[in-house]
């Protein structure tokens, strides 16, 4: 039991009888919660004087205190256990914490029976974006259905988001239409119709935005309920007894509410799993400073009010004193009669009763001034600390996530929106202080009263306030869709930027000018600089590139989106040493003018696109994405622009590798395949390194140099193989049926101890972009493990791997036991006979795969697909009418692969020599011969 329960003899008799009227109402709170009867109390009960609770009495099960009994002044209470029915008499065995009901309480009806300050912080969670009405509304329906297993942050959750968010709807919709019309339900009602009409029209494509708040809402609740039980439990213990039985949370709550002075709730920053994440706790966090900040706010907004009339009553009274003084005065000049000097008498005690109302008004004004200079003071620093915290933080993790999105990192776009509150709540708090600051300014100058030693802070927080308002201006001025960052010249881009205060300052009333350029790196540091001309310079022309920012009322976004901008022309600056063209960095700059205050304030705001490399031709596009790569993976905070980082450890390489090809085509990257991208990368072919994760990899070594005995780069191989696969292998990989990252001894190994006709997938060495199947097989000699050469994007265009795969029927197992139809067939294209001639009258061939001297399988059946009996018989629904046979490397060996040819089969008819030399008559050929009948001439 808390000490100050404990009532002292010595107590005076007013406070005796305060802490008995506080210990009635909580002992009746508290076995009213445990529903304990006593027989032996009934109404009117009086504990009389000398009455003192044994520190081991005992309460029976069926106590009930009556709500009018009285305790004596000198009442002595000592502390006492409580023994539910399932306690030993010892009173050591399980405690009871909160009864079975209590503990079936749902969380809205927990945190229903908190005290004020802590309903207060739960009030904080909710607003316009989620009414409380709402919550309270369909609290069982919301804490039943939502969320334990949801993930709002993941994008594949929309379709069951807008399940939910629709059936949430619809229960609203049920519960508003069930109310009766009362005048009591009359605005309750309105209230519920407004949210449904919100939730559809805000929510409407964006109906994770909506889960996402609402998880917030929920988490925040368990998150207050929590501190506040763990508030009294810490209580509790501290008392030393170690058996004394926690109280039931509504007594606990209401005790806290009339000694809010005894402990204050801890911050308690663990949350429940399934309920809250890291980010919902800073939203919370975040969302309840606000909400202080505002209450602060307005209290000062009170305090200032109430300044200026003690300031017009002392006017009052002082120029009543002045009609008084007035009145002597005139005396003065009057005969000293009786009836004069009682005059005088009277306006000298009416003059002194003014003088020292005067006196307590001035000192009771300067009092007031003082304690709202401090307030403002205070209210302006924890302002500029959570500001700092929201752009600094906040903010600049949103872009760095941004930037992340780049090198294909998921990117929570949404989280956009909860910034922008935050950031409209900062500008209207930060608005209003500075206008309560000149409210101040004001009221001082119109009754000067400046004690000696009075030092005036106002000015200093009249700027402090407005370079607060700059700053946070200056610095919510964002891309929200940043432009392209590889840009090819004379091509369509587009771009869109946004304030995220342009709501609360009314902004939009004088709608803002956006304009764009170009700039070089060294133009960038020296806007970074304060250079001002720089500002008209730029490096290129683009066309489009001014517009209109725009006010949406439903999303509450101030923004310019431009969809047409072209860059036309391009000025680089001079190369050095090895430096090309797509190691140049540009940026596009955004800059526009806003006016705040009716013109009050005028702020020149711009801000800078992520790195741009530019480009004029297809063939410069993989240079560049390995510059943009390197740039947005490894750029630190703060950076000059556009420094980075010469050489990093091979970890975090990796991890930019396995972010950008699991974002381009759909799987991620293993640990086997990450080790080999590092033996590559490092030229470590013949060396034993396992781990290369603490090795640094130089920007050299990424895309300078050329790999050993390869006229191509480690990036330029990376990026080809992801091109490929993300174009043309995209299901088998994302399937897991391509190996891939593979050596070619490795394969050799893995493939040799399987049955024949096994066969797996690799990325060639040596062919950019090349997929190599290697099989295992009787050649003549016996079984032997053969390569087929490459094959790359232009041949997956004409027929794809599915197709070539089905076409190869001695390939009978994907290594390393999965029959080859199973991985595959979802990818065939089968041959349709009977399809009819295009459009055009054409009747397009199909093109088969073969591999010339490999016609048999083991069991002797021919390798390749019946023959059609019509050689123009159509084509599979992939292919194309080009036939592009693929090359042999010049590096490697050309007598390790077997090329493939598509080609008809002859059959297996042996057809005469040819003498090369011979001269050919075109006379003894009869070409109508080898025209088809169904020909058409054009």
């Amino acid at each position: 039991m808390p000490p100050w329960l404990t009532i002292s003899p010595a107590m005076d008799k007013q406070s005796t009888s305060s802490a008995l009227d506080l210990y009635c109402q909580f002992a009746q709170d508290f076995f009213s919660d445990l529903n304990i009867q006593c027989p032996n109390s009934t109404p009117n009960t009086q504990c009389y004087p000398n009455t003192q609770l044994a520190s081991d009495t005992q309460w029976a099960p069926d106590t009930q205190w009556a709500p009018d009994t009285q305790w004596a002044p000198d009442t002595q209470f000592q502390p006492f256990q409580y023994f539910p029915p399932d306690t030993n008499a010892g009173g050591s065995s399980k405690r009871s914490t909160v009864s079975e009901e209590a503990a079936a309480m749902s969380l809205w009806a927990k945190a229903q029976h908190l005290g004020e300050e802590a309903l207060q912080q739960v009030r904080a969670a909710y607003g316009d974006h989620f009414p409380i009405e709402v919550r309270h509304f369909l609290a069982g329906w919301l804490e039943e259905k939502m969320w334990p297993d949801f993930d709002p942050e993941n994008p594949s959750y929309e379709h069951y988001a807008a399940e939910l968010v629709q059936a949430m709807i619809n229960e609203l919709e049920n519960k508003a239409s069930t109310m009766a019309n009362t005048d009591e339900l009359f605005l309750v009602k309105m209230k519920l119709n407004d949210s449904i009409t919100m939730f559809k029209t805000r929510y409407a494509n964006n109906n994770l935005a909506l889960v996402r708040i609402i998880k917030h809402c929920l988490s925040s609740d368990l998150k207050i309920v929590q501190q506040y039980e763990s508030t009294w439990n810490s209580a509790g213990t501290s008392t030393g007894d170690s058996n004394s039985s926690s109280l039931p949370q509504a007594s606990a709550s209401r005790m806290m509410e009339h000694q809010q002075q005894i402990i204050q709730p801890q911050q308690q920053p663990q949350m429940m799993h399934n309920l809250g994440s890291a980010l919902e706790a800073t939203n919370a966090e975040i969302t309840t400073q606000i909400e202080y900040l505002r209450s602060r706010t307005q209290k000062t907004a009170e305090d200032c009010r109430h300044i200026e009339q003690q300031q017009e009553s002392f006017a009052i009274k002082y120029h009543e004193c002045t009609k008084v003084n007035a009145q002597l005065q005139h005396l003065a000049t009057q005969p000293r009669t009786p009836i004069n000097l009682a005059a005088e008498a009277k306006w000298k005690q009416q003059k002194e009763l003014l003088e020292n109302m005067l006196s307590q008004f001035v000192a009771s004004v300067l009092q007031m001034r003082l304690q709202l200079s401090d307030q403002l003071k205070e209210t302006i620093s924890l302002l500029n600390a959570l500001q700092m915290r929201v752009l600094d933080e906040e903010l600049i993790h949103w872009k760095r996530e941004q930037q992340l999105a780049g090198n294909g990192a998921s990117h929570v776009q949404t989280n956009l929106d909860s910034i922008q509150d935050w950031c409209d709540a900062l500008a209207e708090l930060v608005w209003t202080n500075r206008q309560q600051v000149k409210e101040a300014e004001r009221l001082a100058a119109k009754l000067a009263l400046e004690p000696p030693g009075f030092v005036n802070i106002l000015p200093n927080l009249l700027n402090q306030a407005t370079q607060m308002l700059s700053s946070l201006v200056t610095s919510t001025f964002i891309i929200e869709k940043q432009p392209p960052q590889v840009m090819k010249t004379n091509t369509r881009f587009s771009s869109t930027v946004r304030l995220l205060v342009g709501g609360k300052l009314n902004v939009h009333m004088n709608p803002p000018q956006v304009k764009v350029s170009i700039i070089s790196e060294s133009q960038a540091n020296s806007l970074l600089k304060n250079d001002k001309n720089v500002k008209g310079d730029s490096s290129g022309e683009i066309l489009n590139n001014t517009g209109s920012m725009e006010y949406h009322q439903a999303t509450r976004q101030l923004s310019v989106s431009f969809r047409n901008m072209q860059l036309k022309k391009i000025k680089r600056a001079e190369k050095k040493g090895t430096e090309s063209v797509m190691d140049e960095k540009f940026a596009l700059l955004f800059q526009s003018q806003f006016n705040v205050g009716g013109g009050e304030l005028v702020f020149q705001v711009w801000t800078l696109s992520l790195p741009v490399v530019v480009i004029v031709h297809g063939n410069q596009e993989p240079h560049a994405w390995a510059t943009v790569t390197w740039d947005n993976a490894f750029a630190e905070a703060g950076r000059p622009p556009f420094t980075v980082p010469e050489k990093v450890p091979w970890h975090a390489v990796a991890e930019a590798l396995n972010m950008k090809f699991k974002s381009s085509t759909g799987r991620a990257l293993t640990e086997d395949n990450l080790r080999f991208l590092g033996e590559k990368a490092f030229r470590a072919g013949n060396s034993n390194i396992q781990d290369y994760s603490s090795m640094l990899l130089t920007w050299a070594q990424f895309c300078k140099e050329p790999l050993q005995e390869r006229n191509f780069t480690f990036w330029e191989w990376f990026y080809s193989v992801m091109k490929v696969t993300r174009e043309h292998l995209r299901g088998p990989w994302t399937d897991g049926s391509i190996l891939g990252f593979v050596r070619k001894k490795q394969a050799e190994e893995m493939i040799s101890s399987c049955p024949l006709g096994t066969f797996l997938l690799r990325f060639s060495d040596s062919e950019l972009g090349g997929v190599v199947i290697a099989w295992y097989g009787n050649q003549g000699n016996g079984p032997a493990v053969s390569m087929l050469h490459p094959f790359t994007s232009k041949d997956f265009s004409i027929r794809s791997l599915g197709d070539r795969l089905s076409d190869l029927q001695y390939l009978t197992t994907l290594y390393p036991d999965t029959p080859k139809d199973n991985a595959f067939s979802k990818y065939y294209n089968p041959f349709r006979d009977n399809q009819p001639p295009q459009k055009n009258g054409y009747v397009m061939p199909v093109l088969v795969t073969h591999v010339p001297g490999w016609d048999r399988l083991p069991n002797g059946m021919p390798s390749y697909p019946s023959t059609p009996q019509n050689m123009f018989q159509p084509q599979s629904p992939e292919g194309s009418v080009r036939d592009t046979p693929s090359v042999v490397s010049g590096v490697e060996n050309p007598a390790s692969y077997l090329s493939a040819e598509y080609e008809y089969d002859y059959m297996g008819q042996d057809l005469p020599a040819m003498d090369e030399n011979a001269p050919i008559d075109l006379n003894s050929f009869n070409f109508s011969d080898f025209m088809p009948q169904n020909y058409k001439q054009e």
